[in-house]
């Protein structure tokens, strides 16, 4: 098989297998995510820096090893702030694989976050609300859910109506939920599932 098959296979079937085969697991623990994004204090509870980084050190194993079956080149760095741990795949030159490893819209990228949480939660039986970039994905994004956030207020103000978003990850929401309350305005996750979205209104 080829590196490029090779890197298909992983970046969909594979990722989509096993994250049915953990379905259950993983509902649960995006349910945890989601009953915690929008309290940033939350986030330090019961998360000691040894425990943080030996879940860094079990993620950046179960990514070495995923992106050695895979052919694809990175470097994984880790960091631990604010109560979670980071972990960043990055590469010197631009490279296909690590592409297909985000996906569209980044729903590879979630999905392979929550198969690293999984081995984490495996290897530790601690629960992990690790996050997970790939080639700066995320900060890219970040600067573009900040914009989004920015549009709903001035579009709230304008015209005094609430507006709904697109729907998004747990982790996407709280930095809207953030961005929204720095400008002064209140915003709500509704919805289920895939479906959860943010409403932001004046009040």
């Amino acid at each position: 098989m080829s590196a490029e098959s090779t890197e298909h296979a992983i970046s969909a079937d594979a990722i989509n297998e096993q994250g049915e085969a953990l379905s259950g697991t993983q509902d649960a623990d995006r349910t945890t995510d989601e009953g915690t994004e929008e309290s940033a204090a939350d986030e330090g509870k019961g998360s000691s820096a040894g425990r943080l980084e030996e879940e860094g050190d079990v993620a950046a194993d179960y990514l070495e090893e995923l992106l050695d079956i895979a052919d694809i080149d990175g470097d994984i760095d880790i960091e631990v702030r604010n109560g979670r741990t980071y972990i960043s795949i990055v590469t010197e030159e631009e490279s296909a694989g690590l592409e297909n490893l985000v996906g569209a819209d980044g729903e590879v990228l979630e999905a392979l976050q929550e198969l690293t949480r999984l081995a984490v939660l495996s290897a530790t039986e601690n629960r992990s609300r690790l996050v997970l970039d790939i080639n700066g994905y995320r900060s890219e994004r970040s600067g573009e859910l900040q914009k989004i956030a920015d549009d709903a207020v001035a579009s709230v103000k304008e015209s005094g109506k609430a507006v709904a978003l697109a729907p998004m990850s747990a982790y996407e929401r709280k930095i809207v939920h953030d961005a929204v309350a720095d400008l002064g305005l209140v915003s709500e996750s509704e919805g289920e599932g895939a479906e959860r979205h943010i409403v932001v209104s004046a009040d």
